[in-house]
């Protein structure tokens, strides 16, 4: 019996890899540093039973028209932000994500990038390579304590609940704004429920892990960011887009807020020549929350395992559509 063929847009951990080519024919795209160009996106799928997808990789109706063969995407991401899923729903094609695994690893991050700013490592980092640090100073490099402060958190999936349990531990008072209220949490993790407006003008530290919709794109934006405290910082480690780019650097530029740090941005890679990019008062990374060896491993797993189940007729684990394998059991 003739094997499955699977097109990977990007090369994944060994382990991954290896479990992959015992069960299907691959192809994969050879370059670490740069995704597949559309057309070779197109060309791949349309001989394709399956994709094993990026955030990077556009799966939209167009590409599924011109890949009738392929019956699952599995997305190597919790966000499916790339994938059109009505598209794909429409045309029976299963597509999963990578959920729950990575929750620790970006809280963790979350968490680097709120000390990293309000100390101001990279700067003082930087200054002291530079070999500009000539004395100890009373006044080099003050920064915000988080040990005590307010931290609000503008979602609470499962990675706002990590960040939160993590900011008992600097005895911080923790304020959350979510679609769905969580009672349950706001008694066992001492949380207080509030509207976007009362936690943007409350919050010393604010944390951001709400999905990227039509209706969260910009939802920090001038008027949200003229809400904060002068001494505010802001941390994304969720989708770019939920942030306004213009607006974050006319607040850090301007000093209306103490400052920024941001893995993820509206546009991927961040253009070298971005204005955010020449602020002192922004750390910025290169969408790499979840970068570590364990995580990102599990990761991948977890991706081809939903992508082997549902070529092998199996319900995948993480399903984003799950209507689309009921239809096909009637």
């Amino acid at each position: 019996m003739s094997r499955h063929r699977v097109y990977v847009a990007r090369r994944l951990p060994d382990p991954a890899m290896d479990r992959l080519r015992q069960h299907v024919d691959m192809t994969v795209w050879p370059t670490d540093e740069l995704p597949p160009p559309r057309e070779v996106l197109l060309r791949e799928a349309a001989v394709s039973d399956g994709l094993l997808s990026l955030l990077t990789d556009r799966i939209d109706g167009a590409l599924l028209d011109a890949a009738p063969r392929v019956r699952v995407v599995s997305n190597y991401a919790v966000g499916y932000d790339n994938i059109d899923v009505a598209a794909a729903t429409s045309r029976g094609v299963v597509v999963t994500n990578t959920p729950g695994v990575l929750t620790e690893t970006v809280a963790d991050f979350a968490i680097t990038l709120l000390l990293a700013v309000a100390r101001r490592v990279v700067e003082s980092d930087r200054y002291t390579r530079e070999g500009r640090w000539k004395s100890w100073e009373p006044l080099l490099f003050l920064g915000q304590d988080l040990y005590g402060a307010t931290l609000g958190l503008v979602g609470l999936g499962r990675i706002g609940t990590a960040v939160a349990k993590r900011a008992h531990g600097f005895d911080m008072r923790i304020l959350y704004h979510d679609v769905v209220r969580r009672e349950d949490l706001e008694h066992d993790l001492g949380l207080e429920f509030t509207s976007l407006e009362d936690l943007l003008r409350r919050s010393d530290f604010i944390s951001v892990h709400t999905p990227l919709t039509p209706q969260t794109r910009h939802l920090i934006s001038t008027d949200q960011f003229r809400l904060m405290k002068r001494t505010a910082v802001l941390v994304n480690t969720a989708r770019g887009p939920i942030v306004d780019p213009d607006a974050l650097y006319r607040a850090l530029a301007d000093r209306q807020i103490w400052g920024a740090g941001l893995d993820v941005f509206e546009v991927e890679p961040v253009p070298a020549d971005h204005p955010l990019l020449r602020l002192d008062n922004i750390i910025v990374a290169p969408h790499i929350a979840s970068a570590s060896v364990e995580t990102r491993t599990k990761m991948a797993l977890m991706a081809v395992d939903n992508l082997l189940a549902a070529l092998g007729g199996q319900r995948p684990s993480n399903f984003v559509n799950p209507d689309v394998w009921e239809r096909r059991r009637i």
